[in-house]
């Protein structure tokens, strides 16, 4: 019997990726089907309900269950959930499809049918309620009123351009995934569902274990971060987003060899699990947190690595925001629908030449002239500059791995710093 926390929504894994003579029964009466495009950020929603990882969510969520997301972190069912699971299509196409038609969901740039879908509602998503979204999941204590925030969210927030520019109509209902797309393959012994990171997990007796989300890079903070999870947990779960990011975020695969980097010469290697997951960012900071344990939990994490500024973009958000929220959200008492994977909370992390080693804000007396301010986005700018790295900023075979990736690069892409990423 596992001593793995529970997966989220109290009904274990809900796994809707059709396998063997089922999802070849449902391929060909897809061919029949009216086909629809997906975003890349539907397909990944897809794949993570298709694997367990978005469990409980079995499709794409009812106006309700947006309106309760986006006022309450609810679905209608009283299920705590943090941020909208919605599948969105034209006036044109949502005009022409019938509340009970089934239609098939297929990605544009490859042509594969990913899923089929029983439309159970169809709801208008006009200006206002787009705004009324973005207002509730992506406005941070960086932008504390509405008037701050839609001055330079439109231009300089991408989650906010991204629901800003979905289409007119969404759809909802329960859904069969037919393909977990390149994954499998493109990552293969990196990318996991759900039940294999827990049989890992059980097949090492560990009980307490602690997620690592990275988008950028692993440098020291990273390593110091996961170090501290180690100390606490039985171990730590460093898991990558391997789906879309924005332009001058560096590729998975770049990151991928830079972890395993860092496990093979930093870590106790029976310590540490390597695992990617296939969603795109939405860069909702606070909110985005909170989906980072809510699916953790799934993947059999009790912990969820909280430290600065966590999916933040811009000045966005406080710099421990995704810290607080956790004690602001509600506990639904009915069994299983509470979130259960709870914040490993960490202060600000840096290399203190003074103290000689990594510390934090708690644990270091010296000022800011002796710490090398450690930071993702400073990484990025200062090796798509160039530039040199200070001392400790980051492992010398990671620096190489990187340097490497941005000497072959012929586009360069701005790389805009913020309060977060320099300290001030």
């Amino acid at each position: 019997m596992s001593n793995l926390i529970p997966p989220h929504g109290g009904k274990g894994l809900t796994c809707c990726l059709l396998e063997g003579a089922e999802l070849e029964a449902e391929k060909k009466k897809a061919a029949g089907l009216k086909q629809i495009p997906i975003t890349p950020r539907v397909k990944g929603d897809l794949i993570m309900m298709g694997i367990g990882g978005f469990s409980p969510l079995t499709g794409f969520m009812t106006k309700a269950d947006w309106k309760g997301v986006c006022d309450n972190y609810l679905l209608a069912d009283g299920t705590f959930w943090p941020i909208p699971v919605t599948f969105d299509v034209s006036a044109a196409d949502a005009a022409a499809i019938k509340v009970g038609e089934e239609i098939a969901l297929v990605d544009p740039q490859t042509n594969v049918v990913m899923a089929t879908m029983k439309v159970t509602e169809k709801y208008e998503m006009t200006e206002a309620d787009k705004k009324f979204e973005c207002e509730k999941v992506f406005m941070g204590e960086g932008t504390p009123t509405a008037d701050e925030f839609w001055k330079i969210a439109k231009d300089d927030h991408p989650g906010v351009q991204m629901v800003m520019n979905q289409k007119e109509f969404n759809l909802a209902g329960p859904v069969k995934v037919l393909s977990e797309a390149e994954y499998p393959v493109k990552y293969k012994g990196i990318y996991q569902r759900p039940s294999e990171s827990r049989k890992i997990f059980d097949d090492r007796g560990w009980k307490e274990v602690a997620a690592l989300q990275l988008r950028n890079p692993m440098h020291r903070s990273h390593e110091y971060l996961a170090k501290i999870a180690v100390e606490v947990c039985d171990g730590v779960f460093i898991h990558s987003l391997v789906g879309n990011l924005k332009a001058g975020d560096i590729p998975a695969d770049v990151r991928v060899k830079c972890i395993d980097s860092l496990v093979k010469n930093y870590f106790v290697e029976d310590k540490v699990v390597q695992g990617g997951y296939p969603l795109d960012m939405r860069y909702a900071g606070p909110r985005e947190g909170l989906l980072h344990a809510t699916f953790r939990q799934n993947y059999g994490c009790s912990r969820m690595i909280i430290g600065r500024d966590h999916a933040g973009v811009g000045d966005f958000y406080g710099m421990f925001e995704a810290q607080t929220i956790f004690d602001k959200i509600p506990c639904p008492s009915e069994p299983g629908k509470a979130l259960l994977c709870t914040p490993l909370k960490i202060d600000w992390t840096f290399y203190c030449h003074k103290c000689d080693g990594m510390a934090s804000l708690r644990t270091c007396p010296h000022g800011k002239t002796d710490r090398v301010l450690l930071s993702g986005t400073m990484l990025r700018k200062m090796l798509s500059e160039g530039g040199d790295l200070p001392d400790h900023f980051g492992r010398d075979e990671v620096v190489v791995i990187l340097r490497q990736y941005y000497e072959g690069l012929t586009d360069k892409v701005e790389i805009k710093t913020h309060k977060a990423a320099t300290g001030a």
